[in-house]
């Protein structure tokens, strides 16, 4: 199990922002190069979006699936990447001061990724996981203004 956290410098609800913007998806999550909206009112429970991943000139697509949508606290989804295989991704969003601390718990539920599921995997998403929680505040932090500074900066 890849387990990994980051503080995000904006309060909860500038990070549901971009959660809930289906749009900005592949902006954020690594090795994903494009997606759209699929099934349902993304992302409440059921939803779906669809993506493409880029494995060097070979692209594949998926869809995730939003298992479980509770505002302020979680958000579960279920990714299905074709001969991959399947994967559950949760975030658990916690208020941190004004800044908001995301825990994201991700680990293979079935195909290659569950079936070859090792530390050595595990290794590998924790790099994964370091860069898309990077990715992830920089869009939020990029998106929202800090509290405080709209008045100071008008």
């Amino acid at each position: 199990m890849a387990v990994r956290h980051q503080l995000i410098r904006r309060p909860p609800q500038a990070l549901w922002a971009v959660l809930e913007d289906e749009s900005r998806f592949h902006e954020w999550v690594v090795g994903t190069h494009s997606s759209c909206p699929g099934d349902g009112n993304w992302p409440k429970q059921g939803s779906t979006l669809n993506y493409t991943v880029r494995l060097g000139p070979k692209e594949v697509a998926g869809f995730t699936v939003v298992r479980r949508y509770e505002p302020p606290r979680f958000l579960e989804l279920e990714a299905f990447s074709g001969p991959l295989g399947t994967a559950r991704i949760a975030f658990d969003i916690r208020p941190w001061g004004e800044n908001t601390l995301v825990i994201l718990d991700e680990h293979p539920l079935s195909g290659m990724g569950g079936t070859l599921h090792n530390g050595a995997l595990d290794m590998v998403l924790q790099l994964r996981h370091r860069r898309l929680l990077r990715r992830l505040a920089g869009v939020v932090e990029e998106s929202a203004p800090q509290r405080g500074r709209e008045t100071a900066d008008a």
